[in-house]
């Protein structure tokens, strides 16, 4: 599960961060108008890495895919790929990098994609007990591995529209502008209320 804390404040917020780092994107158009319009969620197996991803759109523009990670302490290395840095109400400071240099989304994903897992839903703290929701995004894998190589580093690129994500014994193709062709034989698909089962990631041997 993903835990949220209601009522908690993010400053600067995620959309804040999201319209500052979009500009050094070679991928990104220039158009400002893109909100989030969808997201789900992977959980960290150590429980200390946030992870979700977020589809930027607006009506007439193509759809973004943005992965994101948020941090307790800097990623070693990684500098180049930091998003930004924010406080959180109740967790403190928080190092928030793009999800495709970030080892551990990097592992999720490829877990997702290579066994036919799926995200998780958000869990809230309602005072009287744990409610959990899904979220507004739903992603599944075409694989159906029983297990995935460890993916301890990361090194990523941009080709166009498509970000290369060099994890050692596998390659995982990331499609920044939702509905760009991945070339991949294990994908990864995503439903949302803009789209149903589109593929936005693939897999492959590295």
């Amino acid at each position: 599960m993903a835990f949220v804390y209601p009522g908690a404040t993010l400053t600067p917020s995620k959309r804040e961060l999201m319209d500052r780092w979009l500009p050094s994107r070679p991928w990104f158009d220039g158009n400002p108008d893109r909100k989030p319009v969808g997201s789900f969620r992977f959980d960290d197996p150590d429980g200390e890495v946030g992870l979700e991803g977020f589809m930027l759109g607006a009506e007439g523009l193509p759809t973004y895919l943005l992965p994101l990670t948020y941090r307790a302490a800097p990623l070693e290395d990684a500098e180049e790929h930091l998003v930004g840095q924010s406080e959180h109400s109740v967790l403190g400071p928080r190092w928030i990098y793009d999800g495709c240099a970030d080892p551990v989304f990097v592992s999720e994903l490829a877990r997702a994609v290579l066994t036919g897992g799926t995200g998780v839903d958000h869990e809230y703290d309602v005072g009287n007990g744990i409610e959990s929701q899904p979220t507004s995004a739903q992603v599944r894998g075409s694989g159906s591995a029983g297990s995935v190589p460890e993916l301890d580093t990361v090194g990523c690129h941009d080709e166009g529209p498509l970000t290369i994500v060099n994890a050692g014994p596998l390659e995982v193709v990331l499609a920044r502008i939702v509905g760009t062709y991945v070339e991949a034989a294990e994908t990864l698909t995503i439903t949302w209320k803009g789209g149903t089962d589109v593929v936005v990631a693939g897999v492959r041997p590295g």
